[in-house]
């Protein structure tokens, strides 16, 4: 289990799934035993944190409560949780990972870092475990002297932050990153006009990069505000650095070989990247071991912002500069277009001599240590592998990132997935975006509900998120919540500006399904009828055209005798398992263990192509017999030692099960829904659950099952090779 200070306070189990610490006062007794790291916190001073200078009648059974409280909501959310709060004399404490170790253990390898750009690259991924001030939301709590109980741990991480902070400026400076790095530290400098080490990296920033008389006049500034406030002189280092600058003194020269900087060319972001600061963390150090890094994910998953992101951080460790290459505008496995955008985005033109466009590319590169952003390459995947493949070979200092919705499949290349928010970090993203759609939006106790509901149905996907905070201005969260059946309606209105088909949820989806032969389509639209994932059999006999089994039900045979006539085209079950794979390829498919399963956002959209093409039907038939045969396995090892394997199956099943019965009926097969319901019958009693009824009969449940007497394996049953193991 995760905890974050460095921020607002959150809680993360190792799946990344968001544990809900609902109770103030049980949050402020974890933010008060989190603020003493491996420290037991005695419980007087807990119970003075809480309460203050008015303690309940009997405070040492409310701070027990309280502890009980906490460690019943973190064993909810992860069995074996609640021992992490530890009892021990004379009070408790806390034990796990938090985001402030790993600040602090990432800044302490910096310290011992050798070089430059790997100092530079450690103290960047330090500071990305920062979403705000520590504590954030117990800067406001103050205890019985007025400050929060937080108070001198935030204060704390606040200074070891700062201190990071110019160490960063200071050793990007030695990386020969002077123009650059001159905003961020006029800001620095204007928010803590006090702090001397930031006025003196600005006066350096500003010495090499020309501008000698600014600097002098930061060192002016600095000194009549020291004398006006506090009554007190420049420290030595800064007067020093004032009188270097005044003799023109060749130590503030830049390094010795260290190249004069190289413009970067990475746009600025619009948005703060809210919810990737474990994933940025990670991605920040993967280009110092790996060339290629591929950022893979749905549609609308956010690669380009983290991958922007992550660039524009990497960037002072590139002396030949950090280009991004926009591909989406690039024709459809267009070679020379993908060459073309790479030469524009190095600001090369074609002239006399090298008329190879991928030699000049490569001359331009040369040794030079350089970062390629290669932005939205699934449409070009080809042409780009290639190119980046001859890149790298010919720059071994070239590092390239890449997005897109599948693999490149170049040697070497490190795949790096990008998953969905976790609900914590989908909620915080509606709430910012809602804000800013409509001004004094905030997010309350009687909102979470819906907006949790909003981020679970909309699978936490920042696209169709920040496209539905957009419609706070016209529509309540509940509204939103309850419309979510026609997400692709609701969630149209949306931007005006960038790439097309990132502009609504269906462009975002259509750009991927345009993408796909005519076989994934077929795969991709009948997995939509599967509620809660499949198996790879399930697929297989639900997404082709079922196969007549010798001794099977006529009904079955029928079916598939029926499925064959109709096909036009269609698919050979043995042909799913490649185009399922490519679909997980293409992130479209998500594989959890042996089960294969749609986002939500994606089973709609493949539904409404399902119905477009005039097979939902046909494939629903499908998918009501393949559960009924399951299910008639399944009660054929309703005694004996393979029962457990079955009941687990049948558990897991659960979803498809219902929805199996669901499309029988709907279907106006009541034999086919008999067979279903009578098969289940054992398991729906010892399962306690209550069956369904037909006509007013209980065919579930309580209703009898079916026993052929000899206990062995239906010939229909689809899952045979595990049911004879």
């Amino acid at each position: 289990m995760h905890f974050a200070v460095l921020g607002p306070l959150e809680v993360t189990t190792d799946d990344g799934r968001a544990v809900r610490v609902p109770e103030l006062k049980v949050r402020a007794l974890l933010a008060c035993l989190l603020a003493h790291p491996g420290q037991v916190v005695a419980d007087d001073r807990l119970i003075r944190a809480l309460w203050g200078p008015q303690p309940p009648g009997n405070p040492l059974g409310a701070l027990r409560a309280r502890v009980s409280q906490l460690r019943r909501a973190l064993d909810e959310a992860e069995p074996g949780a609640r021992e992490l709060v530890v009892t021990r004399q004379p009070g408790y404490l806390v034990t796990g990972d938090t985001d402030a170790r790993r600040f602090q253990e990432a800044l302490e390898q910096s310290r011992a870092a050798a070089e430059p750009g790997e100092r530079a690259a450690l103290l960047a991924e330090a500071l990305s475990w920062w979403r705000g001030p520590a504590f954030a939301d117990f800067a406001d709590s103050g205890g019985p002297a007025g400050e929060a109980p937080t108070h001198g741990a935030a204060l704390r991480l606040e200074e070891q932050r700062l201190m990071a902070l110019e160490e960063y400026a200071d050793v990007r400076l030695d990386l020969g990153q002077d123009a650059s790095q001159l905003g961020e530290l006029a800001e620095l400098a204007a928010q803590h006009p006090t702090r001397e080490r930031f006025h003196a990296l600005l006066m350096r920033a500003l010495y090499r990069s020309g501008r000698q008389a600014e600097a002098l006049e930061v060192f002016h500034a600095l000194r009549e505000r020291l004398r006006d406030e506090l009554g007190l002189d420049p420290g030595p280092e800064i007067v020093a650095l004032h009188q270097a600058i005044l003799e023109q003194s060749p130590r503030l020269r830049r390094p010795p070989g260290v190249a004069a900087p190289v413009p970067v060319r990475l746009p600025e972001p619009l948005t703060e990247l809210v919810g990737r600061d474990e994933a940025l963390a990670g991605l920040l150090a993967l280009p110092g071991t790996a060339r290629l890094v591929t950022l893979t994910g749905t549609g609308g998953v956010g690669k380009s912002r983290l991958a922007l992101e992550a660039a524009r951080r990497l960037a002072g460790e590139f002396a030949g500069g950090a280009h991004l290459v926009e591909l989406t505008a690039v024709p459809s496995g267009s070679s020379s277009g993908v060459t073309e955008a790479v030469s524009v985005a190095l600001g090369l033109r074609a002239d006399g001599g090298a008329a190879d466009p991928e030699e000049r590319i490569t001359a331009a590169l040369g040794t030079r240590r350089t970062l390629l952003l290669l932005d939205n390459c699934e449409h070009v995947v080809e042409p780009v592998a290639k190119l980046t493949e001859l890149l790298l070979r010919a720059g071994p200092q070239t590092r390239v990132i890449a997005t897109s919705r599948e693999p490149l499949g170049v040697t070497g290349e490190v795949v790096w997935q990008v998953p969905p928010l976790d609900t914590a970090a989908a909620m915080r993203l509606f709430a910012v975006r809602a804000a800013e759609a409509e001004p004094g939006f905030a997010l309350t106790d009687a909102d979470a509900a819906a907006v949790q509901t909003i981020c679970r149905r909309l699978d936490g996907i920042p696209l169709a998120l920040e496209l539905a905070a957009a419609r706070v201005r016209s529509l309540s969260v509940g509204v939103l919540a309850e419309r979510l059946d026609d997400r692709f309606r609701l969630l149209s209105a949306g931007r005006r500006a960038g790439p097309a088909h990132q502009r609504t949820l269906r462009t975002a989806i259509d750009w991927s399904w345009e993408l796909l032969t005519e076989q994934e389509r077929i795969v991709l639209r009948r997995l939509s009828v599967q509620a809660g994932g499949c198996t790879l059999e399930s697929a297989e006999r639900v997404c082709a055209v079922p196969m007549p089994i010798p001794g099977g039900p006529p009904g079955d045979a029928e079916l598939a005798a029926e499925a064959l006539a109709a096909r036009s085209p269609d698919l050979h079950p043995a042909e799913v398992v490649d185009l399922l794979g490519r679909l997980v390829d293409r992130s479209l498919v998500v594989r959890v263990g042996d089960r294969y399963r749609l986002l939500e956002s994606v089973a709609a959209y493949a539904l409404e192509r399902l119905h477009e093409a005039g097979e939902h039907d046909r494939v629903l038939r499908w998918y009501a017999t393949y559960y009924t045969q399951l299910a008639e396995c399944a009660e054929a090892y309703k005694r004996g030692p393979g029962r457990h394997h079955w009941v687990r199956r049948l558990d897991a099943e659960a979803a498809n099960l219902h929805e199996a019965l669901e499309a029988a009926l709907r279907l106006g097969d009541r034999r086919l829904a008999e067979r279903l319901t009578g098969s289940l019958g054992w398991y729906h009693v010892q399962s306690g659950r209550a069956g369904r009824r037909l006509d007013g009969h209980l065919v579930g449940g309580l209703a009898g099952s079916r026993d052929d007497g000899h206990g062995g394996v239906p010939d229909e049953c689809p899952d045979a090779r595990q049911a004879r193991v």
